[in-house]
């Protein structure tokens, strides 16, 4: 592609030379010219090369950097979501444990209370056992 690219460019600098010419028949000074213009057009496709040349090695440096730039990045926004998920985990679990933990807490209650209730419904068979018992039968 480089070659090609650089073919084009050196025809049409050799195509602009030879039609900038004066025509060959008009004068023996003419041939000195000819003789000069190769030359001429052979600097100019040495200098157009290299200007290639140089634009593509720009080009090959941007697009490194830019690539470099990018992977840098993804790399930056991977780490900080990895962060992020072993926070919201982090988080869950402590919510999850409270909830177990306020569960518990509310199973020892009515646990206590289901005893209180018993330990009342005792009491008041007792009472009623003992206040029949006193009281002589009519």
């Amino acid at each position: 592609m480089k070659k090609t690219i650089a073919t084009l460019i050196a025809g049409l600098f050799a195509t602009a030379a030879f039609a900038a010419q004066t025509p060959a028949s008009t004068a023996p000074a003419s041939t000195a010219t000819a003789v000069t213009a190769p030359a001429a057009v052979k600097s100019d496709v040495k200098d157009t090369t290299a200007t290639a040349k140089d634009e593509v090695k720009v080009v090959k440096h941007t697009a490194k950097t830019k690539a470099k730039h990018a992977k840098k990045a993804t790399k930056a926004d991977v780490k900080e979501a990895k962060a992020e998920a072993k926070e919201e985990a982090k988080e869950s679990k402590a919510a999850e444990q409270a909830e177990v933990k306020a569960a518990k807490a509310d199973a020892k209650e009515a646990k206590a209370d289901a005893k209180h209730a018993k330990a009342v419904v005792k009491t008041a068979v007792h009472k009623d056992s003992t206040v029949a018992a006193a009281t002589p039968a009519k």
